[in-house]
Formats: structure tokens, sequence, C-alpha cells
């Protein structure tokens, strides 16, 4: 069965990422994107994660897990190499409404990181539900090539026009009517 395209907004969220090697790194990336409400949780720290903590002003706690460290948190990723700890972190998780991750067990995934193309408030994501993460990786550049440079501010431009007409079918019809022309004119429509 496929996963549902979901767009959740991390405002106000706290994430917890347990573990800092090269795929907690990776994890750390993709939400930096997004949000800088993130809490690290290691013994060992690799030199990249450590820079973007200082560059990000993110929470460091240099320990082992202990059980309970889940609890303040919404978001949960578990990047370490230990089978044993993600599957019982996942297990805690369950009595909680906390959003869980792992690297090793997909089937204790409540969500998955889809490969994304960001630019300004333009957020494409694409999964291939773990069919192929290198046909995602190759469709982003794919994609990126083909939009045109200026989108981040033709959507600038969209949002602040938004913002100044009433809301009703004159303001949809005008907006779409915007969208349009710019489609035609950039997509060769």
């Amino acid at each position: 069965m496929s996963n549902f395209p979901i767009f959740l907004s991390l405002e106000n969220k706290k994430i917890l990422v347990i573990g800092a090697g090269n795929i907690a790194l990776r994890r750390i990336n993709n939400l930096l994107e997004f949000t800088k409400n993130i809490t690290i949780l290691s013994e060992d720290f690799s030199q990249d994660i450590d820079l973007l903590i200082k560059k990000y002003n993110l929470t460091k706690i240099n320990r082992k897990y202990e059980k309970k460290d889940i609890l303040d948190f919404d978001m949960v990723i578990c990047a370490v190499n230990n089978l044993e700890l993600q599957e019982n972190i996942y297990f805690e998780s369950r009595s909680t409404h906390i959003l869980y991750n792992c690297v090793d067990f997909q089937k204790y995934c409540d969500f998955y990181f889809p490969t994304f193309l960001k630019e300004g408030d333009l957020t494409l994501a694409i999964s291939t539900n773990g069919v192929s993460p290198a046909f995602s990786k190759n469709l982003k550049v794919y994609l990126k090539k083909i939009l045109p440079n200026d989108i981040d501010k033709f959507l600038s431009r969209m949002k602040e026009l938004r913002k100044t007409l009433p809301k009703g079918e004159k303001r949809m019809s005008e907006l779409k009517g915007k969208v349009s022309e710019y489609f035609e004119k950039s997509f060769k429509l």
C-alpha cells in the first residue's frame, strides 16, 4: 500500500534526533529546511553535526539515550546502528502521540523522508515508497532543471497579491489567470 503524502507544519514542534552520524546528518539537513527546533542526542558527534549545532543554535545532549528521553518531543528520528534501541524507542513511542522514524525498520516508521525539492515557498516531495530512491533523486535533478529560475519570485508576488484581494470567486479567478499566464510564458505551453 502506498503512503499518504502530507505536508506537516513543524512550527512549534520539538524534534529529537537520536544519533549523530552520517544518516543523522542527512536527516538534520533535511529538517533544517523547515525548522531549527531540533535537539540531537548522542554519545559521539561528527564534526559536521557539531558545525550545524553551532551554526543554527541547535540543542546538543551529549550522552547515551535513556528511557523517557522522547517524552518532551513531537517527533523522534532514531539514526543509530543499534537495532534493539531503534525497536525499543518505537515501542516506547506507541504510548504517546510522538511521530517516530528510524533507519532500519520501515514497519516502525510513522513517516519517511522523501526526496524533496524546495524553492522558496514551493516544495515538491518525491517518493517511490522505497522501491527506488535512485529514481526519486534523479527525478529531483530533472525537475530542478526544468523549473523556471524565477519561480520563487513569482510565488512571492502571488503571495502579496493574494493578501490584497478580498476572498471570493473574483480573487480565485484573478489568481488562476496569473498562474495560467505564468505557465504559458515560463513553460511554453
